[in-house]
This record gives C-alpha cells, sequence and structure tokens, in this order.
C-alpha cells in the first residue's frame, strides 16, 4: 500500500475509533492482515492516539472562532493525522503533509472542508 493510500485508510480507522470511541486499532476486528501489518499506516494510528491529548492542544491554539468540538469528526481526523505528521513524523515534508491533508479533505469533506483544512494546518505550519 502507498502513502496515500495508507492515509485513505489511516483517516477512516481515526474516525471509526474516534466515532465508537475505541482505544487502539486492534480493537477493530474488522481490519484484514495487510492493513495491520503496514508500517506506515500503523505509525500514523498509533501516532494519532498516542498523542491525541497534544495534537488536539496543537488545532486547538490555532482554530479561529471555532473550537475543537465544532469541527466535523472527518475533517478532525484529518486536521489529527496531518499535525502527527508535521510534528512527529520527521521524513515527510510538511508541504506533503499539508497537501495530503487537502486532498483527503476534499474527496471525504464537503466542498469547503479543504479550504479549512488548509488554512488550520497553514497557522501550524508556521
Amino acid at each position: 500500500m502507498n502513502r496515500h493510500e495508507a492515509r485513505k485508510k489511516a483517516l477512516q480507522i481515526i474516525f471509526s475509533i474516534d466515532i465508537h470511541e475505541m482505544q487502539s486499532i486492534h480493537e477493530m476486528e474488522h481490519l484484514d492482515e495487510q492493513v495491520r501489518k503496514d508500517a506506515f499506516l500503523n505509525l500514523l494510528v498509533n501516532g494519532v492516539i498516542n498523542y491525541k491529548v497534544e495534537i488536539d492542544q496543537i488545532i486547538s491554539e490555532k482554530l479561529e472562532n471555532w473550537s475543537l468540538e465544532r469541527i466535523a469528526s472527518v475533517e478532525k481526523a484529518i486536521l489529527r493525522i496531518a499535525v502527527f505528521e508535521i510534528r512527529y513524523v520527521e521524513d515527510i515534508p510538511v508541504s506533503v503533509s499539508i497537501n495530503e491533508a487537502i486532498e483527503l479533505a476534499n474527496t471525504f469533506g464537503d466542498e469547503k472542508s479543504g479550504k479549512f483544512i488548509n488554512g488550520v494546518l497553514s497557522r501550524i505550519s508556521d
């Protein structure tokens, strides 16, 4: 699985974990073995889970006229993945993380999601 596909799958997993209030990727019984063994996918999912408090604080500090609770679950999951990459994964350029997040937002969010994600991540990456 390439990194773009891993990000898409990570988004789905993190969204599901958040909605169902799970604590780990291992609680998701329906994941196939390929997903469980993908190193980058596991890095993203486990990283977001392990650093969720710090990631949410970073996001909250850069929101303008919004609170984290008001953000739709899809956008919140996208932001969490991107912030994890930006802050904790050194081999991925910030611009790649932001562009991938915008692409995910345009695919899975509504018509304004990409601009919203871009704005928040631009403030975080400054």
